[in-house]
């Protein structure tokens, strides 16, 4: 069974983080939300509060095939600002394992520095600005050891995109039937 670990910081893209757990879990994928901060709860971009799984400091230290970073504006900030998050991030190229944005989050694998030369991305239109690399105005890429979305639109089709790189295209298709959408077609 693949694993995946969703970091969670005051002021993320709710809508995001919601999206890409839901999805994955449907897809048989053990999902991991940790909060960077100290308690297990975490509000979102709009009010919203989620309780993690658990705190990032421990569930850091498993391994998993997948990071996937939800965005939001201040969401980020935070991630970027997190050297643990921003290890970790690292950790996981290093071992040739994926990692994942969408929206604002790309910052965050750009500060860490894991995009190689030559990898496609996307993220929200305002964010090109700050990305080091040319930004492709599409709603998801995955591109090598990098899938990136690029705004709360793109939520849905993002995570299935995370779940058939994982899990392969017959158990995405089967999720995005059984949700009725034709985002894969």
């Amino acid at each position: 069974m693949a694993k995946v670990l969703v970091p969670l910081a005051t002021g993320f893209e709710e809508i995001e983080a919601v999206t890409v757990i839901d999805i994955l879990r449907r897809g048989g994928v053990e999902v991991v939300s940790a909060s960077i901060g100290d308690s297990l709860a975490v509000t979102g971009a709009h009010g919203m509060e989620l309780k993690a799984d658990r705190l990032f400091a421990e569930a850091a230290k498993d391994e998993y095939d997948a990071i996937v970073l939800p965005g939001g504006g201040d969401g980020t900030e935070n991630l970027r600002r997190s050297d643990a998050v921003l290890e970790r991030i690292r950790a996981q190229k290093e071992a040739g394992r994926l990692n994942c944005a969408i929206c604002a989050a790309p910052l965050v694998l750009a500060e860490a520095e894991v995009i190689d030369p030559g990898i496609h991305v996307t993220c929200y239109p305002s964010v090109s600005l700050d990305m080091d690399r040319p930004v492709a105005a599409v709603p998801v890429i995955a591109d090598r050891d990098i899938v990136t979305g690029q705004a709360p639109g793109a939520a849905m089709l993002f995570a299935l995109v995370v779940l058939q790189t994982l899990v392969g295209e017959r158990t995405a298709r089967k999720v995005a039937r059984g949700l009725v959408t034709d985002v894969m077609e």
